[in-house]
């Protein structure tokens, strides 16, 4: 079995190299053709194919009727795995296929799955007789045959998780399974709220974050259309508070980039909206999107950089977008009062902040002493739980038109 520790070791079986092994095997044992089938009803379909020179005869995708082929006959028993010489067997010589595509040297086993179930069959054959072929080759197809089987089972499985993911998803979608809240930012020296960040949040099973269902959107290839349901649901929500205070929502560069949001945005004509570019993977064409933030600017939206300094929301993130307004990420806010680096770098991005006219957001503001800290470094406004968790849109109304004493609901 050296020869399969090789090909192990040098090409692990995968479903991508599957074609490999074919080929392998092939010219390990002199054949002409060599091929992975699937059973689909009372047809097989050559999945694989390794057969240089007769592309024009079999290839991959191309099918048989069950009836026309050894492999039936192989799984009841009335032929053997291993035909060394199709002519010294009557059976073999009774069926059109062996003269029809001179099948001299046969040898198949089946490829079975985990369940016990038959996917298809692992075969080799030849033009000519070859007397040569033996057991001990055959053992070495079983081998393949089996890892084919395995990784295959591993492929199916990996379709389901995938659909199943799909699948919740899009009833997510379809039942519009989340809600929205809204958290204030809030304005220091007036006490005030200047606006509303619109956050989803998620009712159906099972339980997860919101980070979660959407980076599962995105995996199974819905993540605009989630990104995009939950800024039209906001938007239509936030409508009821004064026009004095502006929303913001989330939106990927693949979002934006889509032309999507722009259009959403025009549904909803003189609603203040500011837009936070959310970003964790870098942005290939920075031109493009500049170029769909203007359509949004159009619109009469602001853009803001969401996470600065996390992730990939760093320095050229900002250069390359001039936002309106930079979004300090948490884990700059957190315990800054106590972290001198940290207040270096905010000092920083401050200057940079009012050398180009932009506002400074600090995210998840939670004591007192931070608030303190970025008063002195002349932030003037943020969001955390030291003003308000998350709200119903009717509690986000009732603190922007109720009584100063009462704004601040901890």
């Amino acid at each position: 079995m050296d020869f399969i520790s090789d090909i192990l070791t040098e090409h692990p079986v995968e479903r991508s190299n599957i074609g490999h092994a074919l080929s392998s095997l092939r010219k390990h044992l002199g054949m002409a053709v060599a091929y992975v089938s699937e059973f689909q009803g009372d047809e097989t379909v050559f999945r694989d194919v390794d057969a240089p020179g007769l592309e024009a005869v079999i290839k991959p995708g191309d099918r048989r009727s069950l009836d026309d082929v050894y492999c039936r006959h192989i799984l009841a028993g009335r032929l053997p795995e291993l035909i060394p010489d199709t002519g010294a067997n009557a059976f073999a010589q009774k069926l059109p296929i062996t003269h029809d595509s001179q099948i001299g040297a046969h040898m198949s086993v089946p490829v079975r799955l985990e369940d016990g179930s038959v996917y298809g069959m692992f075969c080799c054959l030849n033009f000519s007789p070859d007397p040569s072929l033996n057991d001990r080759d055959l053992q070495m197809m079983r081998v393949f045959a089996d890892l084919t089987a395995r990784q295959l089972g591993e492929e199916a499985a990996g379709k389901r998780v995938a659909t199943d993911k799909r699948d919740r998803v899009a009833a997510v979608l379809r039942d519009q399974a989340f809600r929205m809240v809204f958290q204030p930012i809030w304005d220091f020296a007036e006490d005030r709220p200047l606006g509303f960040e619109a956050l989803c949040r998620f009712s159906a099973e099972p339980y997860r974050t919101p980070d979660i269902w959407f980076a599962e959107a995105d995996e199974v290839g819905l993540g605009r259309e989630m990104e995009l349901a939950a800024i039209e649901v906001a938007l239509a929500a936030g409508a009821v508070l004064p026009r004095g205070c502006y929303i913001s929502v989330n939106a990927s560069p693949a979002l934006i980039l889509s032309g999507r949001l722009a259009a959403a945005l025009r549904r909803h004509p003189g609603r203040r909206v500011v837009v936070e570019v959310t970003e964790h993977a870098p942005v290939a064409d920075y031109a493009k999107l500049l170029w769909e933030c203007a359509r949004l600017r159009e619109t009469g939206a602001r853009i803001a950089v969401d996470d600065a300094g996390a992730g990939y929301a760093g320095l050229q993130h900002i250069l390359q977008l001039r936002p309106d307004m930079i979004k300090l990420d948490i884990a700059l806010v957190r315990a800054i009062d106590t972290d001198p680096a940290r207040r270096a770098l905010v000092s920083a991005l401050m200057f940079f902040a009012e050398e180009t006219g932009c506002l400074m957001v600090a995210e998840g503001i939670e004591t007192q002493a931070e608030l303190d800290i970025l008063r002195k470094l002349g932030v003037h406004c943020g969001q955390g739980y030291l003003f308000s968790r998350p709200l119903p849109i009717e509690a986000a109304v009732a603190m922007v038109e109720g009584p100063k004493a009462m704004r601040r609901v901890g």
